[in-house]
């Protein structure tokens, strides 16, 4: 007779279960100089868990949580997902109407905040919230951070999330944990980053949210004994990336309260950082710190650079001056990941790499069909880590189906690509933000990609602006170095320099200089908010 035994169904929740039990003291999370062990993350979560279901919210209901980033934070998030609920966690940065309108499109029925955020809450507003938390809500009902709580903060009363957790009956938290979740139901959502417009909630299940944490941790190299640290805000995927990695290998996870390059340095010595998830502009800011130079990087095994594309100089020298693995992945938190190995770098630096096991990836020309090898066209993929789809956005979701001859669907990116005769994928640019002049599309990526070359230029974009001629045109935004020149003069100088290494049709028509390009909290220019003002340049 056979045996048959039963095969753990983990997820998540369970994962966080087991490294409680198994790596119990080791260090799981660090913030400031708070600590937690994987024993006490265990825990915190369970009874944040247990306190969700006491106050009467049940498995698949939406949790909102908008925190600065801490320890509490990874608590409310992993407490809501142990308890089969969806995590919606959300960008402070936007403006109150923005997290109304996604609270509302949520449909969450609970928010846990601090107390620098409570006041932007018009609870009124929002009927469907029947559990309010707040961190310290104490200090909140005082009043002592109302100067900075906005219009909302005459409404005093909250439920104190340390009280609220540390209340629930640890029996009946533990009753929770052992409660089954349905893989296939929704984990997260994560609203995504607008800039093509109004953020859509990107929902993923338990299910493939395991998967993606599990091929991005062989392709980032994380083992036993990570220690990764977080500079980004907990709401965005990125930072998602060393959560569940950490989680998968029973890692640490360093939290930062904000960014700060001196201070990111003197955390990845003090306490032996292997692992990073970081943005371009960051990576920037820390090859261009004074603090490079003294800064004791001999522990870091990998860096992982993704969110916007990263200029071809700022890759060289992330690959020469990090001096450890430098991976640069290009991906949507929709579900399409590639990642480029340090290893073959090198030959095909403008690459992004191939994607993970079990996603594929296709090129499509405009009639929808598969492009040749080497042509360009619109990026799609599918695989275990697409998501589910856009919450309460039908025709988001049908905008962003492809379906193939075998009749499987595929999402599409809005990005442009080609795949060489090797397998390696090169992005060209977003489709929304191609160039159509005279009839022919020109890449803004292409001239950016020269214009980053300049000495005098610290950054740069190219958008297209009305032409009463060609249609449209391509205009650069600079940034200039330090000390570099910003006059008319020097503006000419580099509209002939960038005009004679490009194609004809790729020419400039002007450069204007600005102090800053505007970036979301991810540091992706928002092109939308140059072309509104900087449209009218050429009128």
């Amino acid at each position: 007779m056979t045996a048959h035994f039963d095969a753990p169904g983990m997820l998540l929740p369970d994962l966080l279960d087991s490294q409680a039990r198994w790596q119990g003291a080791k260090t799981a999370l660090i913030c400031g100089e708070a600590r937690r062990s994987w024993r006490e993350f265990g825990a915190a979560a369970r009874q944040v868990a247990g306190a969700l279901r006491t106050s009467g919210i049940t498995s698949g209901e939406r949790v909102v949580v908008l925190m600065s980033n801490g320890l509490e934070m990874v608590e409310a998030m992993f407490g809501t997902l142990r308890a089969g609920a969806c995590v919606v966690p959300l960008n402070p940065s936007v403006a109150d109407a923005a997290i109304a309108a996604m609270v509302k499109d949520s449909g969450a029925t609970a928010v846990i905040t601090v107390p620098a955020y409570a006041g932007r809450f018009d609870r009124a507003a929002l009927p469907g919230v029947r559990l309010w938390v707040c961190v310290d809500a104490a200090i909140r009902s005082a009043g002592a951070t109302r100067s900075t709580a906005g219009p909302h903060s005459s409404e005093a009363h909250w439920t104190d999330f340390a009280a609220w957790r540390d209340g629930c009956d640890p029996a009946r938290a533990d009753a929770v944990a052992m409660e089954p979740i349905d893989p296939d139901a929704p984990c997260n959502i994560i609203y995504s980053s607008g800039t093509t417009g109004l953020p859509k909630g990107i929902v993923h299940s338990h299910a493939r949210r395991l998967e993606w944490a599990r091929g991005l941790a062989v392709a980032l190299r994380y083992r036993g004994g990570a220690v990764a640290i977080v500079p980004i805000g907990l709401y965005s995927n990125i930072s998602w990336i060393s959560l569940l990695c950490s989680i998968l290998v029973g890692g640490s996870v360093v939290i930062e309260r904000e960014f700060d390059a001196i201070d990111i340095f003197a955390s990845i010595a003090k306490h032996r950082v292997s692992h990073a998830s970081l943005v371009p502009v960051i990576v920037q800011r820390m090859l261009e710190s004074p603090a490079l130079a003294g800064a004791d990087l001999g522990s870091m095994r990998a860096i992982m650079c993704c969110g916007s594309p990263l200029a071809l100089p700022l890759k060289q020298r992330a690959l020469a001056d990090f001096q450890c693995d430098f991976i640069e992945l290009y991906g949507l938190t929709e579900g399409v990941i590639t990642t480029l190995e340090p290893e073959e770098a090198l030959p095909r630096l403008a690459s992004v790499g191939k994607p993970l096991p079990g996603t594929e990836i296709r090129i499509l020309g405009e009639d929808g069909r598969e492009m040749p090898t080497g042509e360009s066209g619109e990026i799609v993929s599918r695989g275990y880590i697409t998501m589910l789809g856009y919450h309460n956005r039908a025709d988001a979701n049908v905008e962003s189906s492809w379906v193939d001859e075998r009749g499987q669907r595929w999402l599409r990116t809005g990005d442009i690509g080609r795949i060489d005769a090797e397998g390696y994928l090169y992005v060209v640019d977003r489709k929304k933000d191609m160039i159509i002049s005279g009839g022919q599309n020109i890449y803004p990526a292409d001239i950016e990609a020269v214009l980053a070359t300049h000495g005098d230029i610290a950054e740069a974009a190219v958008i297209g602006v009305p032409s009463a001629k060609w249609g449209e045109t391509p205009l650069a935004i600079v940034v200039a170095r330090t000390g570099a020149a910003t006059d008319p003069t020097q503006a000419e100088h580099l509209l002939s320099w960038v005009n004679g290494r490009v194609g004809r049709q790729q020419r400039l028509a002007g450069v204007r200089f600005v102090d800053a390009l505007p970036r979301n909290p991810n540091g992706k220019i928002l092109k939308r908010e140059l072309r509104r003002t900087h449209g009218d340049a050429l009128a």
